[in-house]
């Protein structure tokens, strides 16, 4: 047996006319919403509201009170004013000009005549000295003697030093320098001899004594006077 429906029970047909319904009545409520006034609310006053429990605070004014410093009094015036004439007399000294006149004329008595006495260095260096110490047998010019003087001593070293003590010291090779410095006072004696570099001690033995072997000479002289000459004298030699 087979189940038959009421087409006036179907729903379906009705579809079209529910959704016409419903966008009629949208747009109504539309209309009526956009055509409706609306005013502003007046507020005539605010209630009943009680002002008098809000208290008052009163701030204290405060004042910077500075301490005034006393002033101090002034001096007392002077009770009477006694004027007095003062009489004591003032004695003026007197300038006398230091001027002279063109016709008075200057003696000249009392001006006394000092000889200086002058002072000379005890020792001047080669190159300065006036006149260089002498060595026996040079003479000549300044510039003579002084060559001379180089030469004679050069040679009596060079005769005098004994070049094996190189060898049995074990030098390294080359070319070894001594310096030695010493004195000619003024009386023409070497003096003060002092090895100042030398590359061992027995050789700086050697060049002493081979430097106390020059012989006395003239003295150099600074202004006429003798005076001592300091003198530096290099040992050149070579190790093989």
């Amino acid at each position: 047996m087979e189940i038959k429906k009421n087409p006036k029970s179907n729903l379906e047909n009705y579809s079209k006319l529910f959704i016409q319904l419903g966008l009629v009545l949208a747009l109504f409520v539309t209309y009526v919403a956009m055509e409706n006034k609306t005013y502003d609310r007046k507020i005539d006053g605010f209630g009943d509201a009680n002002m008098q429990n809000v208290m008052e605070e009163d701030i204290p004014i405060t004042e910077r009170i500075e301490e005034v410093k006393p002033k101090s009094p002034p001096p007392p015036a002077p009770e009477k004013i006694e004027i007095v004439e003062d009489e004591k007399q003032v004695e003026e000294t007197v300038i006398e000009s230091t001027e002279t006149d063109e016709k008075e004329a200057i003696v000249l008595d009392d001006i006394v005549e000092v000889d200086e006495a002058e002072t000379i260095v005890e020792d001047v260096p080669f190159a300065v000295i006036e006149e260089v110490p002498v060595f026996p047998g040079c003479t000549g010019t300044r510039k003579q003697k002084s060559d001379c003087l180089n030469d004679k001593i050069r040679k009596q070293v060079i005769r005098k030093f004994n070049g094996d003590l190189a060898g049995e010291l074990n030098l390294s090779p080359g070319k070894k320098k001594i310096w030695v410095g010493f004195r000619i006072d003024k009386t023409g004696t070497v003096t003060d001899i002092k090895v100042i570099r030398s590359p061992h001690p027995r050789l700086s033995k050697e060049a002493e004594r081979v430097v106390k072997t020059l012989p006395k000479m003239i003295p150099g002289r600074q202004r006429g006077i003798a005076v001592g000459m300091k003198y530096t004298l290099p040992i050149s030699f070579n190790v093989e």
